[in-house]
This record gives C-alpha cells, structure tokens and sequence, in this order.
C-alpha cells in the first residue's frame, strides 16, 4: 500500500513538558486509523503538528510522498490535508451556507466568479451530514453542539481532501446521528478514495470504521495494530482503557 502520510520522529516541547516525543508512524491511502489515549496524551497535539498549527522542534511530515514542513495551514489544506476541531471554529457572522461556501471557494480569482453561481454544492455538502435545508441559513449562534460539529465536518468535506483529521468528530451527537456520520464517512472513502485519522473516546463508534488504531500515551506510541489487538493489549488498559474493557 501507498504511503498518504508519513510521520517521523516529530517531537514537541512546552517548557519542560514534552508534549510529543519523536511521534513516528504512517498512513496508507485508504485507510481509516483511529487515535485514541487518554486526556492529556497529546492526541490532539499531533494534529496541530500534522497541520502546522504548531510547530515541531524537530521531526519531518510527508504527504503524498512530498515533505510539507514548510507548507502553511493554508498550503497544507489546498495539498489535500484538512480537519475538525474539538471545539468547533464556525465564521460566527457567517449562515450555515456561508460557511460551507467559503470553505468551497478556490484561489484563482475567475474560478471563484465562476462557482459563484453553483449555490447546489453545498447544500449536498450539508444534508450528506444530516442538515435539513431549513437549516442551512441559520447562523452558528442558532445551532445546539451537534449540529455544530455536524457544520465543522461540512466545512472540511467542503475542501475536497485527501486526508481528513477528524478531532472527536462524535463528540456531543446523538446515536443516530453519530451512525449517519458514520456511514457518510464510509461513503465518502468509497466514492472519494478519502483516507482518515480519527481521534475519539468513542471506542463503539469507532471500532467499525477503523482499520488500525494508533494509541498515545504520554506524548509518544504507546502500541499500535488492529482494534482488537489494541484494547486486547494489558499495557493498553492499564495506561487507559482500564477494568471498563476488561469486563
């Protein structure tokens, strides 16, 4: 398989906090790979390294066999990187629409004129989420944490990318909307080849979805392999699964 993402020895420290310590690994194209470790670990640390909204103090990225360190966010995204905040980071004075529409505008000045006039696309953007059309001017200020989240995944779909960072992407969603998110990203892989890297404390949710799971503990791999292997493994519930798996 292809290597998409290629990781190596990325470290990071805060003062005298090593929040990543030299973070190594790949991700093939097509493949869904799930982050997960508990609070503090450095899970969501490693996505900021990933997208360069921070930077490492040493270490390289590859995307697409090509190295990105000197890529900005922006660079990054338009090189088919882009992700979901915890917290999401909705334009506030923008609708639901608006939001969609911007993520969707390119760089060239005459493509923009002409998918100005497309006022469809994002309207399929936001129902394959689980929008109703009745919602899609609503501004962020209107929307309960569900349905924010369900607008932070929209905005990045709406960037068409290879690679895709979800940050507790069910966080917050109901049962079936957490299962309509679900089977939108396992449409999305089929249909757009899209490759993924999920952080989640939803092990249910995420054990479907996943073909490996990476496992940060304390800043650096603590294991990796199959969902299975991984909750199987004593370090594993020791570190962070604990007697919840055992039973």
């Amino acid at each position: 398989m292809i290597a998409l993402l290629e990781a190596k020895e990325l470290t990071k420290s805060f003062g005298g906090i090593r929040a990543a310590k030299g973070v190594t690994f790949q991700v093939c194209e097509g493949e869904t790979i799930g982050i997960i470790g508990p609070n503090g670990a450095g899970k969501t640390t490693l996505f900021n390294l990933l997208t360069n909204e921070i930077k490492p103090d040493s270490g390289s990225v590859k995307l697409a066999g090509e190295y990105i360190d000197q890529l900005s966010i922006h660079e990054r995204v338009k090189a088919g990187m882009a992700r979901t905040y915890q917290v999401p980071r909705p334009f506030s004075e923008m609708s639901v629409r608006n939001n969609i529409r911007v993520s969707m505008m390119p760089d060239d000045l005459w493509k923009m004129i002409r998918h100005s006039g497309d006022m469809h696309a994002e309207q399929v953007i936001a129902e394959s989420v689980g929008f109703h059309s009745s919602q899609l001017d609503h501004m962020p200020s209107e929307l309960a944490m569900g349905d924010l989240r369900k607008l932070e995944l929209a905005r990045t779909l709406a960037t068409n990318p290879k690679l895709l960072l979800l940050d507790e992407v069910f966080a917050g969603l109901t049962i079936s909307e957490i299962d309509q998110i679900s089977e939108l990203l396992v449409r999305r892989k089929k249909s757009h080849a899209t490759t993924y890297m999920i952080v989640s404390h939803d092990l249910k949710s995420l054990a479907p979805l996943v073909n490996r799971v990476i496992v940060i503990h304390q800043g650096e791999i603590l294991t990796q392999g199959t969902f299975d292997e991984v909750v199987s493994d004593p370090q594993v519930q020791d570190a962070y699964l604990g007697a919840e798996v055992r039973r």
